[in-house]
C-alpha cells in the first residue's frame, strides 16, 4: 500500500441496511483507510450522524446548505480531496438520481463534482432491485465506470428472499482494496469472461432459456483474477457471488451479452466465452402472454447474436478461448468450431443428465490448432486455475511466436 492513507468518502443512503455501514467504517480504518461519512436525509432516520463520527473520528456531513462548512466551497473539497466515493447503501432512490444526474443534496452533488471512482452497494427490496427502471439506471452507470459491488441473495428484512441484500461490511471492504493486475500469471492482462446462461423472452412470462448454472464461468473468472489480471465478468441470470476483485456486468439475453462484452473487449487482452448463450431468439416477442388455445403452438424463432464469433471478426481480436458443450462426437464439434470461428482455444467437455450441468466437479479437453490437453475431473474451482495456466502459457507462445512478431 501507498505511504498516504486511502482516503475514502463513504456516502450513505436511507435503508434498512444503513445499520451494516458503521461497520464498514470500522473495516475501512482497519485497512488503512481515512474515512469521511456522508449521509442522506434518508439515511438519517435509520443511524444517527453521531454514530459515524464515533467510529470515524469525523465529524459527519449532511447538509448541503452549511453555512459554516460551505462556506469555502466545503463540497468540492469533498469531492477533490476523495480518492475513492462509496456509497453502501445505495437505495434505489439514489440509483436513479445518480444516473440522471441529479443533484439536489450534499451526496449527489459530490457524486458529480469528483473526478474520484465511484463504487455503489445497492440494497433494497428483490422486486425493487429486478425492476426495469432500476437495471436501465445501473447499466448507464456502469457504462459511465461507476462500480457496482452486489447486491447479494437471501433473505431481506421484509421477509422476501431474492437478490437485493447488500454486500457483508467485510465483502465490500475487501473488494476496495483488492489491487488490479496483481503478481501472477496473467499480471497486468486485462481478461473478459462471459458465464451462466441466456434468456430469450417469449412473452412476458416465458423465455428461451438453458440449463447452465454459471459455476464454471465464474471459476474462471474467479482464477484469472488470482492469476493476477484485470477481470470483467459478462454474466447471465445466475444466483451466484461475484467472485472478489471481479467487476461483474449483469446481463438478460443474447442481444445483451454482445453489447456488454463489445464495451469491454476492445483493450482486453483475452476474452473467454464461457456463457451459454441461446443460438436462437424469437422473430417477434408477444406483448401479451400467449394463452393455451391448441394441444400444439409453433413459434417463430431466428439466429440469436454469436458473441464469441462477432468478436472474432472485430479488427483486433484478443486471444479467444471458446467453450463447447457437447452430447456426442465432442473432440470433432470443438474443432469445427475452433476453426470454424477462428479461435486461439476451445475447452470441450460432455453434457448431459448428469454431466456437466449443476455440478460442482468437471473435466475439459482443452484444444488448439496443434495440440490438445486433457484437464481430469475436479472441482470446477481447480479446473479453473488449471485452465487458466494453460489459458497463459498459450497466451505467452502465442505472442513470442514469429506471427506475433
Amino acid at each position: 500500500m501507498s505511504s498516504q492513507p486511502q482516503k475514502i468518502l463513504l456516502g450513505v443512503t436511507g435503508g434498512i441496511a444503513a445499520y451494516k455501514s458503521p461497520d464498514l467504517v470500522r473495516r475501512l480504518i482497519e485497512r488503512g483507510a481515512q474515512v469521511q461519512v456522508v449521509m442522506s436525509r434518508g439515511a438519517q432516520q435509520f443511524v444517527t450522524p453521531l454514530t459515524f463520527q464515533a467510529v470515524s473520528g469525523r465529524p459527519v456531513r449532511c447538509d448541503l446548505w452549511d453555512e459554516h462548512a460551505e462556506a469555502a466551497m466545503g463540497h468540492i473539497e469533498l469531492a477533490r480531496c476523495a480518492d475513492d466515493i462509496v456509497v453502501a447503501p445505495a437505495t434505489a432512490e439514489f440509483i436513479a438520481r445518480l444516473a440522471h444526474g441529479f443533484a439536489e443534496d450534499l451526496l449527489t452533488t459530490l457524486c458529480l463534482a469528483t473526478t474520484a471512482r465511484i463504487t455503489i452497494a445497492p440494497a433494497m427490496n428483490r422486486q425493487m432491485w429486478a425492476n426495469p427502471a432500476t437495471q436501465a439506471n445501473v447499466r448507464v452507470l456502469r457504462e459511465r465506470g461507476v462500480r457496482v459491488l452486489g447486491p447479494a441473495s437471501g433473505e431481506q428484512a421484509c421477509g422476501e428472499v431474492g437478490a437485493g441484500r447488500m454486500l457483508e461490511p467485510t465483502q465490500i471492504a475487501d473488494e476496495l482494496f483488492v489491487p488490479r493486475g496483481g503478481p501472477g500469471v496473467l499480471q497486468g492482462l486485462k481478461v473478459v469472461v462471459t458465464a451462466g446462461p441466456t434468456r430469450e423472452r417469449i412473452d412476458p412470462v416465458r423465455f428461451i432459456s438453458n440449463r447452465s448454472s454459471g459455476k464454471m464461468g465464474y471459476a474462471v473468472a474467479e482464477a484469472a483474477r488470482a492469476a493476477g489480471a484485470e477481470v470483467v465478468l459478462v454474466s447471465g441470470p445466475v444466483r451466484l457471488d461475484t467472485p472478489l476483485g471481479v467487476e461483474r456486468v449483469d446481463v438478460e439475453s443474447a442481444e445483451q451479452m454482445l453489447a456488454a462484452v463489445q464495451q469491454h473487449v476492445a483493450d482486453a487482452d483475452i476474452f473467454i466465452a464461457a456463457a451459454a448463450v441461446s443460438d436462437y431468439r424469437m422473430y417477434e416477442v408477444a406483448s401479451e402472454k400467449i394463452k393455451k388455445t391448441s394441444d400444439s403452438m409453433t413459434l417463430s424463432l431466428v439466429r440469436a447474436p454469436d458473441v464469441l464469433a462477432t468478436v472474432a471478426r472485430s479488427a483486433k481480436p484478443p486471444f479467444l478461448v471458446g467453450f463447447a458443450a457437447e452430447t456426442e462426437n465432442v473432440e470433432r464439434n470443438a474443432l469445427a468450431k475452433l476453426m470454424g470461428k477462428n479461435l486461439d482455444m476451445i475447452a470441450a467437455n460432455k453434457v448431459g443428465d448428469k454431466l456437466g450441468f449443476d455440478q460442482d466437479d468437471n473435466a475439459l479437453t482443452v484444444y488448439w490448432r496443434d495440440g490438445k490437453r486433457e484437464l481430469a475431473l475436479t472441482s470446477k474451482a481447480a479446473l479453473a486455475q488449471q485452465l487458466v495456466e494453460l489459458i497463459a502459457e498459450r497466451f505467452g507462445s502465442r505472442n513470442a511466436g514469429p506471427a506475433h512478431a
